[in-house]
Formats: structure tokens, C-alpha cells, sequence
């Protein structure tokens, strides 16, 4: 059986393109998403045209078990899991507190901390007897820097982080690598950024800052970086790096 790479969040924009990279890498990428499984179908079909392998699983992250059965069934019958890429957003809107229900505040702590402590709860036993894996975590701006209008994202975005840092600390010495990876700026991605701004939006900020003003990060790119962490030597693991394209200002300096 082929080593695997379980993308959780595998959607268009950064999910998606990541399992691509490391299907062409000769890993066998297995791709959850939520919901469209067309949308999912179509990810796997271009993957196994390009000759790589890969499965897609239409899966709710929050429901009991799923998460657990997922990793379990795909250790015994697909392959060892070599890299978890943790891609799940928890992003429900720019809101001011009055705004904020209690439900979505939950519901961004669920998927975003509860979610990947499940995850490495099930995950890290398989990975420890084998001495070796990666755990590849999806974060944003929101993980370093509160604003007014991010109560729930900051705050599960920072819980996120803390975590990384917890596996980290305990699971580093056992040959387990976890990178938490701050995307802080816009993405080109058709499933996130193109949904909250809708798609006439979506299209003139790529035409004016995207494209070949190289000012929206490019998926494909980010995924040459999830790449390159799965394959960095244990003498000089990286454990937080932030992307952001050339023309963005960095979080600490806005």
C-alpha cells in the first residue's frame, strides 16, 4: 500500500491543490470535503489523469466518530497515513459581538481546535509506533492578531495555534513533525475567497491584484510549501512559517 496524505478541506482553492502536489509526489491523496460531490469526483478524476492515485470522502467533520472512522478505516484499507494536511476554515463572517451567535461561535472551536485535537487524538498512536509523520495545519492572520470583528475566528484560530505548539512539544521528540502555517493575505481560490466576496467581486480583484500582479497567493504555490515542510530533514524543522504575496503587509506591521 502507498503512503498516504489525508487532506481534510479539500476544496478548490489550497486543500485541493496540496493533495494534487503530493499525489504527483507518488503519495496516495485521500480528500475530504463537506459537501459538492461533483466538485470532489472532478478533484480525484484530475489527480488519477495526471497519473497519480487518489479517493475522495464526502464527509461532515463535526458529527461524532466520523473523523476517527475515517483515519481508522483508511489505515487499514488504503494505507499509512505519512501526512495530515488540516485545512478545515472556520471563518463564519466579519461580525461585531452583537452580531456573533453563540452558536457559530462554537461551531468555528469545533472545526477549527476540536476538530484537529480528534484528528491527532485518533492519528498520532498510528504515527508514534512508526516513528514518523507529518501534521500539516491550516491556519490564518486571525491565529496571530485579533480584530473587532473576528470574536469567534480569532479566537478559534488562536486555540489552533496552541495546540500546534502542545502536539509539538510532545510529539516532536517521537519523529512527528507539526507546522502550523499562517496564510495571512487573499487567496486565488474560487471556494473561499471567491464565495465570500461572490463572483463578480471575486473576478475584479483578480483582475486588478491577482493574475500577473501576483498580489492574491496562488494555491499551487502555497502547495510547493506544504511540500517542501513534509520533506525538511529533523535537524531544521520548520514549526510556523506565514505566507503572504510580495505586495501584502505583514500582519505585525498593520
Amino acid at each position: 500500500m502507498k503512503p498516504v496524505c489525508l487532506v481534510l478541506g479539500a476544496g478548490a482553492g489550497i486543500g485541493g491543490t496540496v493533495a494534487a502536489k503530493f499525489a504527483s509526489e507518488g503519495l496516495h491523496a485521500c480528500l475530504c470535503r463537506r459537501s459538492d460531490q461533483a466538485g470532489l469526483d472532478s478533484m480525484v478524476r484530475q489527480i488519477e489523469e495526471k497519473g497519480g492515485s487518489a479517493s475522495g470522502y464526502l464527509i461532515d467533520a463535526i458529527q461524532d466518530n466520523i473523523l476517527e472512522d475515517l483515519i481508522a478505516s483508511i489505515e487499514k484499507d488504503v494505507g499509512p497515513i505519512q501526512v495530515l494536511v488540516y485545512n478545515l476554515g472556520a471563518q463564519s463572517g466579519m461580525k461585531l459581538l452583537h452580531e456573533t451567535s453563540l452558536k457559530e461561535f462554537e461551531w468555528a472551536w469545533r472545526m477549527a481546535d476540536l476538530g484537529l485535537f480528534r484528528v491527532a487524538k485518533t492519528l498520532m498512536p498510528f504515527m508514534e509506533a512508526r516513528g514518523l509523520g507529518t501534521f500539516l495545519v491550516t491556519s490564518a492572520t486571525a491565529a496571530m492578531r485579533g480584530n473587532k470583528n473576528q470574536h469567534s475566528h480569532a479566537t478559534a484560530m488562536g486555540g489552533r495555534r496552541m495546540l500546534c505548539q502542545t502536539l509539538n512539544a510532545e510529539f516532536a521528540s517521537k519523529g512527528i513533525h507539526v507546522a502550523h502555517i499562517v496564510v495571512d493575505g487573499m487567496v486565488d481560490a474560487p471556494d473561499t475567497l471567491g464565495k465570500m466576496l461572490g463572483k463578480e467581486m471575486f473576478q475584479e480583484l483578480r483582475a486588478s491584484r491577482g493574475m500577473e500582479h501576483d498580489g492574491l497567493i496562488l494555491p499551487e504555490k502555497i502547495a510547493e510549501t506544504y511540500y517542501h515542510l513534509a520533506q525538511q530533514h529533523r535537524s531544521a524543522w520548520t514549526h510556523e512559517i506565514d505566507l503572504r504575496a510580495f505586495s501584502d503587509v505583514a500582519w505585525w506591521n498593520s
